[in-house]
């Protein structure tokens, strides 16, 4: 047998990639990146709760609006590689605090926006310190706590940070609807530098004692990273969970449900709920089911893409609107793919050296945006193909949607075609599921 990179056994499972044990230190410094992102999420998601007070402020139609979600996920996707070689070189620290204090100049550029022009650069600043953030708050865990407990704790970085969305609808709504445009985003001004105070202060990049993993030449090792079909096994996995649920919460969503199967937006707004409770419990369920089968990753995100694609059947297949309980099973399904989605993370991460798990991550962390951005760009042209009045039927829905289960189709070949290249390559052997139950009888 081949002799594996450095820090992977078996399918992935690292095992030198963190000599910490998860003590009170790491609990600390977890919690100092975690609170940062949180914060991250609440910049990302504070202009779709102002839209509404943009519209009026600027003097645009929804149309000219939506230009501001296409170009913040753009350039988050595009700097992912850049941000992922950077942690790499300067270690989660640094970039959580320039990342932070990047959202937080966007937001002071938001805040006192003249026009249109004006509040597409703040977003681009935005979308581009976002980038930093996640990757890096990611790879504390991984640097911090044993890699049995990397999984789960991946799963809750994403689920608690998703908090952040609490704080743009609730506190930062009101303070719209009260105190107007530039108290209400001054107050997330505030609240961006205080996360960045907070990650320059709390978060260490590794424990004490520990050498550094980045290496010591710029973009050291970034070809082998592309060149490493684990590397695009996370890629292609992250896609295949990831695409429905960013294109259905992002921006398609609440319209399909209202306009193409005709519910209230109270109903909808019920179901993007349904959407966070059922990821909130999906997350810590595979997270945990990845730790323990780290040779059936794959199997795991490909059922998860099974039940994807059978709640979109649900909905497209019928060319009448659905009940209620139809919905919300639909709407459970599709949650689960985000979740699921950061298996291709701990696919990257664990078949690359840790000196390049930033750069192996981000490269993953790009295939559910870059095919988010293809599938609401592709489906919004159908629609203006289809309905060119505005007012599209669910028959136009159903034809524009089709997007997404074909982006899931090339999603599953690029799987299947890279676990086949990562196992060749890293010489893993997978044992047939008698061979698996014989030895956890037997232990």
């Amino acid at each position: 047998m081949r002799r594996l990179p450095c820090g992977v056994t078996g399918e992935g499972a690292r095992v030198d990639g963190t000599s910490s044990s998860g003590g009170r230190r790491a609990w600390i410094v977890w919690a100092a990146g975690l609170l940062t992102y949180v914060v991250a999420v609440a910049h990302r998601s504070s202009f779709g709760v102002a839209g509404l007070e943009a519209t009026d402020r600027f003097g645009v139609q929804a149309t000219v609006l939506s230009l501001f979600v296409v170009v913040q996920l753009a350039v988050y996707a595009a700097m992912q590689l850049p941000m992922g070689v950077a942690l790499d070189r300067w270690g989660p620290r640094r970039l959580l605090v320039l990342g932070s204090l990047t959202m937080t100049v966007g937001q002071l550029v938001m805040t006192f926006a003249p026009g249109v022009g004006v509040a597409i650069v703040a977003r681009v600043l935005i979308g581009s310190g976002d980038a930093a953030i996640f990757v890096s708050a990611v790879r504390l865990v991984w640097s911090w706590f044993p890699r049995r407990r990397v999984p789960l704790l991946t799963q809750v970085t994403g689920i608690v940070g998703q908090c952040g969305q609490v704080v743009s609808a609730l506190p930062f709504a009101l303070a719209l609807h009260d105190l107007g445009w530039t108290w209400a985003f001054a107050g997330l001004v505030v609240l961006g530098v205080l996360a960045t105070v907070l990650a320059g202060l709390v978060v260490r990049d590794r424990p004490a004692g520990e050498p550094p993993l980045a290496a010591p030449s710029r973009l050291s090792g970034l070809g082998d990273t592309l060149r490493n079909p684990g590397t695009w096994l996370g890629f292609w996995t992250h896609m295949i969970g990831g695409v429905s649920a960013n294109v259905f919460v992002l921006l398609w969503g609440v319209p399909f449900l209202v306009q193409g199967q005709g519910l209230t937006t109270a109903q909808a707004g019920g179901l993007l709920t349904l959407n966070v409770l059922v990821a909130i419990v999906a997350g810590p369920v595979i997270g945990e089911l990845t730790a323990r089968h780290p040779l059936r990753r794959s199997w795991i995100a490909l059922a998860v893409a099974t039940g994807v694609a059978a709640g979109w059947a649900l909905v497209l297949i019928p060319s009448g609107p659905r009940p209620l309980w139809q919905l919300a099973i639909f709407v459970a399904l599709v949650s689960v793919g985000g979740p699921a989605s950061l298996i291709g993370l701990d696919f990257a991460a664990s078949l690359n050296p840790p000196q390049r798990l930033g750069a192996a991550q981000s490269v993953a962390n790009m295939g559910g945006f870059v095919s988010t951005f293809a599938v609401m760009l592709a489906v919004g042209v159908v629609l203006d193909r289809l309905a060119p009045d505005g007012a599209p039927t669910l028959d136009d829905y159903r034809v524009a949607l089709c997007a997404l289960p074909a982006m899931m189709a090339v999603a599953l070949v690029g799987v299947l075609v890279t676990r086949r290249q990562a196992r060749a390559v890293h010489d893993i052997r997978v044992p047939r599921l008698i061979e698996g139950w014989r030895r956890g009888r037997s232990s």
